[in-house]
């Protein structure tokens, strides 16, 4: 049996996870093509004008899926994973969104709701749908989940430590990774995975940032309890799930000494984005730390992303260098 994985969203999370446990059914994990320019116009043209890149890209992979002669297209339904907080509509309301979509998809498509208080999402519940497409007993079904779970623990240590989450992938795989250890600026990368990971959407934004000698923060390299204690439990925390990642990372980042700056990468018509994003600007002028904003959708010019990300890099670089000499002298 062939699973496909469309390339984009929540994939960039969850792909450890949901492939050791199909791999062990058995099933041959087929993951769509690389974003592209063909691709995202392929998403575009079946997509209505007013959603985001994300889903335009999400549906450009299903696309690509289709000719792959997959058996299923797994389209997971993510409603929650803590306690009174969800995700965005359009992830509780994606198979239908993607099934009147794409002709010829609805037969082929694999999905299983998504909730409960685990972040791993090994709960025996959302995956017992499984049982019957793969021809497994529960007790098969809560040991894979187990072992997938696991599989995707390690993987977080290894994002914990400063590895991107491709990089942590392929030390799992056996890779050895070379890091960059003497950046000039540390800058924190503020984003949902998809937006930050897909290198055709963010056009390989950590690469050009190594490649300026930034050390490069972005919230899953962070611990889950600094993230979750930023928050005051009389306070009212962001009921979006990664939205509230993503400011509490960057909360806690405003706090560190190191941390010389920020860039928020976002899709044009994200409605959360549009909250978390004033809410980190505001507290960047309290702060005193400077804030870019990167606004991405189709249009996006490759070379508008580079001037900007350079100009923001240099004038940090000589703001930093510049109090320096003057503790020097």
């Amino acid at each position: 049996m062939r699973v496909g994985l469309p390339r984009a969203l929540i994939y960039h999370y969850y792909y450890p996870l949901w492939k050791n446990l199909f791999e062990q059914f058995d099933v041959q994990v087929v993951i769509s093509d690389i974003t592209s320019k063909e691709l995202i116009q392929k998403g575009i043209k079946v997509t209505v004008p007013e959603i985001c890149l994300p889903i335009k890209a999400f549906n450009g992979h299903v696309i690509n899926l289709l000719s792959k002669n997959v058996d299923y297209i797994f389209i997971p339904r993510f409603v929650g994973i803590e306690s009174k907080k969800w995700f965005c509509p359009k992830f509780i309301g994606l198979p239908e969104l993607v099934g009147y979509s794409i002709d010829g998809v609805k037969d082929k498509m694999l999905t299983i709701d998504i909730h409960g208080n685990r972040e791993d999402t090994c709960l025996l519940e959302n995956y017992r749908p499984l049982c019957n497409v793969f021809n497994i007993t529960e007790k098969e079904l809560k040991k894979a989940l187990k072992k997938a779970s696991a599989y995707w623990q390690e993987f977080k240590q290894y994002c914990m430590k400063g590895f991107t989450i491709e990089e942590s992938m392929q030390i799992l795989n056996g890779e050895q990774m070379v890091s960059n250890t003497h950046p000039e600026i540390t800058l924190g990368l503020l984003g949902y995975v998809y937006n930050i990971y897909d290198p055709f959407v963010s056009m390989d934004i950590i690469k050009r940032l190594r490649q300026m000698d930034v050390k490069v923060i972005t919230f899953e390299m962070m611990h889950e309890k600094d993230i979750a204690n930023v928050f005051s439990k009389k306070s009212k925390s962001i009921y979006w799930t990664f939205s509230n990642k993503i400011y509490g990372a960057a909360k806690v980042l405003m706090n560190d000494p190191e941390v010389d700056g920020f860039i928020h990468v976002t899709a044009f018509g994200c409605g959360p984005d549009s909250i978390i994003g004033k809410l980190m600007e505001l507290d960047s002028d309290k702060f005193r730390k400077p804030f870019m904003t990167l606004r991405v959708d189709e249009h996006t010019g490759e070379s508008h992303l580079q001037t900007r990300i350079e100009a923001f890099v240099d004038m940090i670089k000589r703001k930093k260098f510049a109090e320096q000499r003057r503790e020097l002298a």
